[in-house]
């Protein structure tokens, strides 16, 4: 066993990589940019070295200032992690001249296996099923555009070295293969130094199972059940579950089969994710294999009790897997949610800046969070969007499901826009929890984008019992201040009127020493408590059921979240509550003459001239965040007036790009 490792990684997955290797005892050397110098996975390792500015190509891809710093440090091994260099078969080639193991599988399969192009050749070759596509290399648009007429639309176009849903575009008709083709193109070189692109047939209705294979120098591999990832956005997977609700144990066993024998025909040597799609009629087809660890592989930690991290180091120091295909058992449900940097209610635009607050859920049986960030950390333009993951492990499905529930109520992230209540959105769907997925599930679910989960009858309830408790504890503290004018604080009766949205509800409070009891209407909810003005999240019983709402203070009353949505909530005495109804409200001012930045990014172009007349829908300008291209088309009809940016320009948020007459 190797007493020293480098993880050349930062964020999440180099914190991961450090607590197991802190359990087996192996002492840990981090790496980290000038972005990163003050980030978490610096903090837990034994040593950290510099190397270099933000962006990745000036630090985490620097492959040779990594290999001195192990020979400096006398680090026996590195871990890659996900990302960067992790399938770089250059990278794992210096490693073992420099007489460096290499903790993924060896240079052959990642050189076979990394490139999406060569794969789909040798996995037709070994018997594996493939998507009709076209696999050689595109010369141009009109290329691209005559093969995905042939195939038969709709079609996928990916980056043959892509990954995490860059480059990547789906057309349906030339002129979307056209403008795809090229973006894809864009991205794939920008992300990956590597334009090359391939088209395959997309299959509609389709699911992302991804088995997981694990393998050992001795030519063993043994797979680890499935993976359900089809919940994406942009094709980039947002929740995922193990095992899926839609293979069955023949599925599993003639998949699982597939995938050892595509890992085997390669040799390889670590953990790794052969993906598939497929359809309602459970036919499966190969999509990639990943020749590294997958940002998902705590779901089938959980369900198999295998540390995959484990696995990976002892595989890379020589040891044969300890255990045979027989003994893997798949046992109760695992669920992980991806908590992002992003706004939801703007369209899910990247959001970067600072973690003014951060509160995550307490870990604790079943519940489970993989992060790199604390309070105060900065979530930066130049790397992943991702926060943490949340995952949760019960017996059944359904018990996996209501803990996520229950522990996304428990986050509070300020500072930055986040997804979590699109996330618990998702959770109480009802085709989710039917299991009745693909991978169009959010734009076909969400097809106007996301405005907050719907204000139930219940969740109304639990925000009036808790706006009706947290004003009473409020007011019980202020009548304790010193100095009061008549010497002693003012005093409330039991009765108030909790509006949530507006809506009013009386409701009636009693204190009774050891807990409160809320009358509304003829119901009475007993609730249990130790919230105090300070906190951000309200924890309380109600009639035994253990209740999480995140709070915020407004000007007036405050702004609770639960449960996927938000809502203003005021308490009034009786008196306030009826005269709330003469209120004049402020109209918010029209921008309907403005395009503006909808994030933080850099201004790829400028597709509009001053006095052009532009239809609804046509592209105005492309801006890059967080890698990917997003194009802003016009709302509707209108001549422009002025433009006030140009290419290359850094823009913040609401940023005037284009102002119409």
């Amino acid at each position: 066993m190797f007493k020293k490792i480098l993880i050349a990684n930062r964020g999440e997955i180099a914190c991961r990589v450090i607590k197991t290797a802190r359990r087996l005892g192996i002492k840990t050397v981090a790496v980290y940019s000038d972005a990163d110098a003050g980030a978490l996975h610096v903090e837990m390792a034994d040593e950290a070295f510099h190397l270099g500015p933000p962006p990745a190509a000036q630090s985490y891809l620097l492959g040779e200032k990594i290999v001195e710093i192990c020979k400096q440090t006398g680090a026996e091994a590195v871990h890659p992690g996900y990302g960067f260099l992790s399938e770089r078969e250059w990278f794992a080639k210096a490693l073992a001249d420099a007489g460096i193991a290499f903790i993924g599988p060896n240079p052959k399969a990642i050189a076979a296996m990394g490139d999406k192009i060569e794969s789909k050749k040798l996995a037709k070759a070994a018997g594996v099923s493939v998507v009709p596509g076209f696999v050689g290399e595109i010369e141009d648009a009109d290329h691209a555009v005559r093969i995905a007429d042939e195939i038969g639309y709709p079609v996928m176009i990916k980056a043959s070295a892509g990954g995490g849903g860059k480059g990547m575009r789906i057309a349906f008709n030339a002129a979307e293969a056209r403008e795809g083709f090229q973006s894809a193109r864009n991205e794939a070189k920008s992300s990956f130094g590597d334009d090359r692109v391939f088209i395959e047939k997309f299959v509609e209705e389709p699911r992302h199972i991804e088995i997981q294979v694990i393998g050992d120098a001795h030519g063993n591999v043994i797979y680890l059940g499935e993976r359900e990832c089809s919940i994406q956005r942009r094709h980039q997977k947002v929740v995922e579950e193990a095992p899926s609700p839609f293979v069955t144990p023949e599925m599993r066993k003639a998949m699982g089969e597939q995938a050892v024998q595509l890992a085997k025909a390669v040799g390889y040597n670590s953990a790794g994710t052969v993906e598939f799609i497929a359809g309602k009629d459970r036919s499966f087809y190969f999509l990639e294999m990943n020749t590294r660890l997958q940002v998902e592989h705590p779901v089938t930690e959980m369900i198999t009790g295998h540390d995959l991290v484990e696995l990976m180091i002892r595989s890379a120091a020589g040891e044969p897997l300890p255990f045979t295909q027989d003994d893997v058992q798949l046992n109760g449900w695992s669920i992980e949610t991806r908590v992002y940097a992003e706004d939801p209610y703007r369209g899910f635009l990247p959001s970067i800046g600072r973690l003014a607050r951060y509160k995550q859920p307490v870990e604790r049986e079943g519940v489970r969070v993989d992060t790199g960030v604390v309070e105060g950390s900065e979530i930066s333009m130049f790397y992943d969007p991702m926060i943490a993951k949340l995952i949760t492990y019960g017996k059944t499905r359904d018990e996996a499901i209501a803990l996520q529930l229950e522990a996304l109520d428990e986050y509070y992230i300020r500072g930055i826009g986040h997804n979590m209540h699109f996330l618990s959105s998702v959770m109480q769907h009802e085709r989710f929890q039917e299991g009745r997925l693909t991978t169009g599930f959010i734009a076909e679910e969400y097809p106007e984008g996301f405005a907050g989960a719907p204000l139930t009858e219940q969740k109304r309830e639990r925000l009036t019992v808790a706006a009706a408790i947290m004003n009473v504890i409020e007011k019980e503290r202020e009548s304790l201040i010193d100095g009061q004018l008549n010497g002693q604080g003012a005093h409330y009766g039991e009765d108030w009127v909790i509006a949530v949205d507006k809506q009013q509800t009386p409701v009636r409070v009693e204190d009774n020493g050891d807990g409160y009891v809320v009358h509304i209407g003829d119901k009475a909810i007993r609730v249990d408590t130790d919230w105090t003005p300070v906190d951000t999240v309200f924890r309380a019983s109600l009639n035994g059921a253990d209740v999480f709402v995140e709070v915020d203070r407004r000007q007036l009353g405050y702004q609770l979240g639960h449960q996927g949505s938000a809502h203003h909530v005021i308490a009034y005495t009786p008196r306030a509550a009826e005269l709330a109804g003469y209120m004049i409200e402020k109209e918010a001012p029209d921008m309907s003459r403005f395009l503006l930045c909808p994030m933080p990014g850099l201004v790829v172009s400028i597709d509009a001239e001053v006095g052009q007349k532009v239809e609804a829908g046509q592209a105005l300008a492309v801006i890059e965040a967080m890698k990917m291209e997003n194009i802003l088309r016009a709302e509707k009809s209108a001549v422009v007036k002025s433009i006030n940016a140009k290419k290359g320009d850094s823009l913040a948020v609401d940023a005037v790009i284009i102002e119409f007459e």
